[in-house]
């Protein structure tokens, strides 16, 4: 047996169903999502789309040799995961360390770290961002946006955010 609504209750239903469409929040669509750099007092100082599957780096100057180096991210299912670096050279403080990626040359003289494929806990990590000497820089596609000329000597957070 079939239950029937009575058509006077439906008449209620429709509008109050529609109105409850409207109240709702729609879900955001998939895979959206937000490389963001704050303050350390919580001031926004960057904000670029960062859909899924898409990716950037953070580069800087070498402290003692003074060439770019790159940090290279990606946004995969939800979480900032660490692909792969480039280091141009052993110099202090640059080196492979087995068992993290796998190593190979950039044909320049030096390498890359492929395969790192590390989740950064919590989808954010903070940075003391350099001098312009050093030139903390987010690299997306060909644009570099210099953290350094924005926070230089400052505390700051990178973040992927995610639509709630």
């Amino acid at each position: 047996m079939r239950a029937t609504i009575p058509t006077a209750s439906r008449r209620t239903l429709v509008p109050a169903a529609l109105l409850l469409c409207l109240l709702l929040p729609l879900p955001a669509p998939a895979g959206e999502g937000f490389l963001e750099v704050h303050a350390d007092d919580g001031r926004l100082i960057v904000a670029l789309p960062m859909p899924e599957g898409e990716g950037w780096c953070l580069e800087w100057n070498h402290s003692v040799e003074g060439f770019a180096v790159l940090d290279c991210y990606r946004h995969r299912g939800g979480r900032m995961v660490l692909e792969r670096s480039h280091l141009p050279d052993f110099a202090a403080g640059l080196d492979h360390i087995p068992g993290r990626g796998r190593q190979v040359s950039d044909g320049e003289g030096g390498y890359w770290i492929e395969e790192i494929d590390e989740t950064v806990p919590g989808n954010a990590y903070r940075l003391r961002v350099g001098s312009l000497r050093v030139d903390h820089r987010l690299v997306v596609d060909d644009e570099r946006i210099s953290l350094s000329r924005l926070a230089a000597n400052r505390l700051v957070t990178l973040r992927l955010t995610l639509p709630d």
